[in-house]
């Protein structure tokens, strides 16, 4: 036996598979019913004797065996021939009434309260056997629904559909796995997911049929493609500047605004690595500190700025919002990237001293030389030298030039007043 998943299962139920040489001796064997091979050995050749002999009730390949005060139902695969002289065999354990007893007794128990819904169906549509499960999808009971056919049960529109999946089964001579919908008692309308398949049943070909409901489920995804497909509308078209990351920092999606930003085409960016992006200024710590507390699920979401370069080279301050995604078992699976705020595109400009950028923003609101000087504990030939020293750096010729710069290079906050620094020296996190 090949199937590692019915092996498992037929060790718990009273019953006995086995493979046997061309000698009769088992050199496999499984299920529950008996403790050990010896007891195997001789279930086999007991069977094997059952089997050949004439007038036996059923047929050839499908007999009732007693062995030792037991009464097993013993089937071969019909019309079997030895694989390399192996012979094959089954054998259930049908109780003490040879004949009275209950056909498929142990399967059947086992089935009639098993979570999926499970029947067996003449080729006319006549219930000849359904489980609890099956059942209670009509809000019945097993009994009531052996002997009816499908039209007693369900709306003219699903008979006609099973009547149809019940003759293609019949007819193709093989199982089918599908999905269908079909009419609760209700009136609702549920999902199912399972397979139909031939069986031979006291020589009549009929159909068998095993489901799960997945009603909820089916919902449940709906609802999930529903959100997608909003997530998607809101990244697409919404003009915020977005991306998904994974945890080690690759972009997985992008929005087209994002690869406007960046003055890229969208196929460029998906799978390139967010690091790449950013412009190596001295104010990333807090950044890496909030990717650290996300990943790690200290923190859920955090507000903290970066400076990105596009592909013709200049930098953009901007402020952004990460907020993470949960994947199984509670791990983090993604990280959203939101541009809430942007500053304008500039050439990088050198390096300023954190004495040099106070002063700026002093400037910026409207200090003189010496309230600069004053408020920094500083001279005033020392103030008079660092803005000579800035007009040299940035490029301006005057005062007003110089503020608007600042602005303009990123080095100010767009959005403050008083002026104060566009650094990523403060974030927010929200645990």
């Amino acid at each position: 036996m090949d199937d590692s998943g019915l092996r498992a299962l037929l060790e718990h139920l009273p019953v006995c598979w086995w493979e046997a040489d061309e000698r009769s001796r088992v050199v496999e064997w499984g299920g529950s019913a008996f403790a050990d091979l010896s007891t195997a050995q001789r279930f086999v050749e007991r069977a094997r004797q059952e089997m050949s002999a004439p007038g036996h009730p059923l047929d050839e390949d499908h007999r009732l065996v007693r062995f030792d005060g037991r009464t097993f139902h013993v089937r071969r695969p019909p019309g079997e021939s030895p694989d390399h002289g192996r012979t094959r065999g089954l054998a259930v354990e049908t109780g003490t009434q040879p004949g009275g007893g209950r056909r498929y007794a142990a399967f059947a128990e086992f089935a009639d309260f098993a979570p999926a819904a499970a029947f067996l169906r003449d080729r006319d549509g006549r219930y000849l056997w359904a489980n609890h499960s099956y059942a209670h999808l009509y809000g019945t009971t097993p009994e009531r629904i052996v002997g009816s056919r499908i039209e007693d049960l369900d709306t003219p529109s699903d008979a006609a559909q099973f009547r149809a999946l019940d003759q293609e089964i019949l007819r193709r001579g093989k199982p089918v796995r599908h999905h269908l919908s079909y009419h609760r008692a209700d009136g609702s309308t549920g999902q199912a997911a399972g397979h139909r398949f031939p069986v031979q049943e006291s020589g009549e070909s009929c159909v068998a049929g095993i489901y799960v409901d997945i009603t909820e489920h089916a919902r449940a995804m709906d609802q999930r493609r529903e959100a997608e497909e909003h997530l998607k509308a809101l990244r697409d078209h919404s003009g915020l500047p977005c991306a998904l990351l994974s945890v080690g920092g690759r972009i997985e999606q992008a929005g087209t605004a994002t690869a406007e930003l960046l003055r890229t085409r969208l196929s460029d960016l998906i799978g390139r690595r967010a690091h790449t992006l950013l412009a190596a200024t001295p104010d990333l710590r807090p950044l890496r500190l909030a990717w650290e507390g996300l990943i790690t699920r200290r923190i859920r979401r955090a507000e903290t700025s970066a400076v990105l370069l596009d592909a013709q080279g200049r930098q953009r301050r901007t402020r952004l919002h990460l907020a993470t995604v949960n994947g199984p078992a509670g791990r983090v699976a993604h990280v959203w990237a939101v541009v809430t705020h942007q500053g304008i595109a500039h050439e990088a400009h050198p390096p300023l001293t954190a004495a040099q950028i106070r002063i700026l923003s002093l400037l910026a609101g409207g200090s003189t030389n010496g309230e600069i000087a004053a408020s920094l504990g500083l001279s005033r030939q020392t103030v008079d030298y660092h803005l000579s020293r800035l007009r040299a750096l940035l490029g301006a010729a005057t005062r007003p030039a110089l503020v608007a710069r600042a602005y303009v290079l990123g080095i100010l906050g767009p959005h403050a007043w008083p002026p104060r620094p566009a650094t990523g020296g403060s974030s927010r996190h929200v645990g």
